[in-house]
């Protein structure tokens, strides 16, 4: 923390009862910060990110973030008000849909240059075409959800057995031999219209204590995709509150 951000008059939640999630080993936090909308909180309560704005706290209606890979590191940073003006023009900035949380459309996955959609019934909507206006084709598409409180990549299990699949790994343990891993090609995901890529060594997790390489995801859902902490440490990513856009670069590693 290098400055304090002070919300007057925010409403927080107090929890008398824990789940287990609280109790892992490596979880060792006091509470959650939610950064989505007020529109996804919970009893509607002002979501402290549209109390910032509305208050006039921040310098500029955004924030962004920075996950590291890296042990030697801290796990990553935020910053409110402002980003790291080092990736200003590598930014690609994407629409939100919704007003709930920090969510877009998603229209494909490609493994390397190959024109195959692996995204399942992603090739139905892109094949309407000049059928749709851009409002319905968004509302059709897929939708995937930006979260620094996940794991991992989460969505539909017929799109991620294909991806394991396509790259030789185990369709049910997730587990690859890590003797392959050189040899893969990056995944290419495409949201709200632009590509975003992921490297085999971003998208495969080396147990280095159990020699052990596997991919970083798991199937959760038939609709709503997550892309979760393996995703977000490979993007510098920005969020504009006000104007409801999403800025990402390519992290540099």
């Amino acid at each position: 923390v290098t400055s304090a951000v002070m919300l007057r008059n925010q409403s927080f939640a107090v929890t008398n009862l824990e789940d287990r999630t609280f109790e892992l080993p490596r979880s060792q936090f006091d509470g959650l910060f939610g950064l989505g909308f007020t529109g996804g909180s919970e009893g509607g309560v002002k979501a402290p990110v549209d109390t910032m704005v509305e208050q006039n706290i921040l310098k500029e209606p955004l924030f962004g973030v920075k996950l590291f890979r890296s042990s030697e590191k801290s796990n990553g940073e935020i910053t409110f008000g402002s980003y790291d003006k080092s990736y200003a023009d590598k930014l690609q900035w994407i629409d939100v849909y919704g007003n709930y949380f920090w969510a877009t459309t998603m229209e494909g996955i490609y493994y390397g240059d190959e024109p195959t959609n692996y995204l399942y019934g992603a090739d139905k909507i892109n094949n309407l075409g000049g059928s749709l206006t851009p409002q319905e084709k968004a509302r059709a598409s897929r939708k995937a959800l930006l979260d620094t409180g996940s794991s991992l990549l989460y969505g539909d299990a017929f799109t991620l057995a294909a991806m394991s699949t396509r790259i030789g790994a185990d369709v049910l343990s997730g587990e690859i031999p890590c003797s392959a891993v050189p040899n893969l090609k990056p995944f290419r995901f495409v949201l709200g219209g632009k590509s975003f890529y992921m490297n085999p060594n971003e998208y495969i997790y080396h147990d280095e204590a159990s020699g052990v390489c596997e991919v970083q995801w798991m199937p959760v859902s038939e609709y709503l995709w997550v892309l979760g902490i393996p995703f977000l440490q490979s993007h510098y990513t920005v969020y504009n509150i006000k104007d409801h856009k999403i800025g990402l670069a390519k992290m540099a590693h």
